[in-house]
């Protein structure tokens, strides 16, 4: 008789207790986009089911052939969920055997989607944003806004001066406090995006994505020599913005093109340049007063990436629940 087949489960409890530091999920997701830059990912644009008025369920599979990492993230998105005291972003990561196809692991996919996207921001942030950039405007203080900082502060060593927006005010404060406290840096509230965005080195936004987006971001906030990072698809940065960039990029230009098919990102300029050829080499800045965008949509192959480590570092330490299959 065939031995039963088993795959490990891996709550949110025991990812944070396997304790991976961000530097090395920053390091595996910038291999996930130099080997998607390679040629060396299959990955398709994501489908998704629509069940509330701005919310989204989506499948994210991928394969990256040269570390055997294959999987699919099942994640959903709800902006009302905040009133039912639950996350906006749930999910769960399964990852297989590129061999048999068996899989292996079923893991929760918050943490992962959380901190793979704040490492997929510094990996841009390594390529495209000063060095010695001091100055970062956070706007959006919520998980999102969290792990973009913590990861930034791996790849931008000189961060000095955070500026934080929220439309809930509390949420800013809380974020800045924790920002004192966590990483030592100085953190303002601003009362507006626009005093956020002036002058910083460095902008996120990751806030919600209203249905339609009322974008509010103008050329003349950006200051020379900027890096904006994009979360939030347009509910930020204007299409005047979008076309005063030196330099476009995005993570993957598939993807953007099918969400530019079913109505987002309207007005945004054609050629933009792929992060993934950007980390091999191929673009990138090249003045010091260049403005850059990257629109980050987030990807499968960094959730499977991220979670091959998880996976390895779990058998490594004993952590999760043997289940049947």
């Amino acid at each position: 008789m065939e031995p039963a087949r088993e795959l490990l489960y891996l709550s949110r409890a025991d990812i944070e207790r396997i304790g991976l530091p961000v530097a090395r999920i920053v390091e595996a997701v910038e291999d996930s986009l130099v080997q998607k830059g390679s040629g060396n990912v299959e990955m398709p644009p994501k489908p998704g089911i629509h069940t509330r008025p701005g919310a989204f369920i989506h499948a994210m599979p991928a394969y990256i052939r040269t570390t055997g990492a294959a999987g699919l993230k099942w994640v959903g998105g709800y902006p009302g969920n905040s009133a039912r005291s639950l996350p906006y972003i749930t999910g769960l990561m399964i990852l297989n055997d590129p061999e048999s196809g068996v899989p292996l692991a079923v893991m929760d996919a918050t943490w992962i989607t959380a901190v793979r996207t704040g490492a997929a921001t510094a990996v841009a942030a390594r390529h495209l944003a000063r060095r010695d950039s001091l100055t970062a405007a956070i706007l959006g203080c919520g998980v999102q806004g969290r792990s973009n900082l913590e990861a930034l502060t791996v790849v931008l060593p000189e961060l000095r001066d955070i500026r934080v927006y929220d439309v809930r005010l509390e949420a800013a404060h809380a974020f800045a406090r924790e920002c004192v406290k966590r990483h030592e840096l100085s953190c303002t509230v601003c009362a507006s995006p626009r005093q956020a965005v002036q002058t910083a080195d460095v902008v996120v936004t990751a806030g919600p994505m209203p249905s339609p987006p009322a974008p509010v971001i103008e050329p003349d906030w950006l200051a020379d020599g900027v890096f904006v990072c994009v979360l939030d698809f347009d509910a930020y940065v204007t299409p005047a913005a979008f076309h005063a960039a030196d330099l476009l990029v995005t993570d993957d230009v598939a993807q953007l093109d099918y969400y530019r098919s079913v109505g987002y990102f309207k007005g945004l300029p054609d050629g933009l340049s792929d992060l993934g050829d950007v980390v091999r080499g191929r673009g990138g800045r090249h003045k010091e007063k260049q403005r850059i965008i990257s629109v980050n949509l987030g990807l499968g192959a960094e959730d499977v990436a991220t979670a091959q480590l998880i996976y390895t570092s779990a058998l490594d330490q004993g952590v999760g629940t043997v289940l049947p299959l």
